[in-house]
């Protein structure tokens, strides 16, 4: 008989801390934490400090402890076992200063939720280089190029190159539906809009912050089309926000409804799967050399044309 095979390790635990702000003060420690973890109910909360998991500066809370601003409290988690993901990437270019990796999908790009600490693309490229640090990211369910900064310098550079929108972001996807023209932008100002779980999430938004994309049909398929999108702005989950406000979601989203928002009575969260979304290319000027870069990163298949060019990771 064959041994059991090993079940998946728990990673080693985090420690969330945050200095008590005016909108804490006046709170007990339980309360505190209950608004502020919501998936976690008071009973679970009770015991977790009960357990020695809370310290409120330095020392172990009690839970009808009152709360003031400048306080220090920290909630010392234990290893937990985190959800199975891809843990892969592959390298597409690579210097002194700077990474750029293909993420895939269904992996996070960085920790969140509660959930995800090191099944992570963050945790994937610093055990390659722990000096790295990551200049955007991508959903869970979007494929495609990450950028690393590696030291000081390339960070604040690509970081104003980031700002100013000295950058060419470019992404493929399906959308739903056929839209009737060739080429369009969209320009719905992105914002804070009602979730029935999370309580507020990013969408179409009138009073919103500026955001344009610009959309190139490239195949017009049975019940979806095959798109380029180059962003100028890059507010979270701004692809599949602006195509749905045209109208035309990413096909299979179980989020975002025809006009930018929640579809109604969803309970889909912003990392939910079931869509096509992949970041293509990027180009920028390299924060050393001054000279142009531009990383690609071949699309899925569900993604290609019918004759669709691979390509190196780099490009000249």
């Amino acid at each position: 008989m064959n041994p059991p095979e090993p079940g998946p390790s728990p990673n080693q635990g985090w420690t969330h801390r945050e200095q008590i702000g005016l909108d804490g003060a006046g709170r007990t420690v339980l309360a505190h934490l209950a608004v502020r973890f919501p998936r976690a109910d008071a009973e679970t909360w009770a015991r977790r400090i009960a357990e020695g998991q809370v310290h409120l500066d330095g020392a172990p809370a009690l839970p009808e402890q009152r709360l003031h601003a400048g306080q220090s409290l920290a909630w010392a988690r234990p290893p937990w076992i985190e959800p199975e993901v891809p843990l892969c990437t592959a390298v597409l270019y690579e210097d002194e200063d700077l990474l750029a990796v293909a993420k895939p999908d269904g992996l996070p790009t960085m920790p969140g939720g509660g959930v995800f600490l090191e099944h992570t693309l963050l945790a994937l490229v610093r055990r390659r280089a722990p000096e790295a640090s990551p200049m955007h990211r991508l959903g869970r369910s979007t494929t495609g190029i990450v950028l690393f900064a590696r030291t000081a310098a390339a960070r604040r550079v690509v970081q104003e190159a980031f700002r100013a929108h000295h950058l060419r972001k470019v992404y493929r996807a399906l959308c739903a539906g056929h839209p009737p023209q060739d080429s369009f932008d969209i320009a719905a100002p992105i914002g804070d809009v009602p979730h029935p779980l999370l309580g507020r999430i990013h969408g179409a938004n009138p009073e919103g912050r500026a955001s344009l994309s610009h959309v190139r049909v490239l195949e017009r398929r049975q019940d979806c089309a095959l798109v380029e999108v180059e962003i100028e702005t890059g507010r979270p989950h701004q692809i599949r926000i602006h195509l749905a406000f045209a109208g035309h979601p990413l096909l299979g989203d179980p989020l975002y409804g025809p006009d930018g928002s929640p579809l109604p009575g969803t309970t889909a969260l912003p990392g939910d799967p079931g869509y096509q979304l992949h970041a293509l290319r990027l180009e920028l000027v390299h924060p050393r050399t001054g000279q142009p870069l531009s990383i690609f990163c071949a699309p899925p298949p569900i993604l290609r044309r019918q004759k669709e060019e691979t390509g190196p990771g780099r490009e000249s």
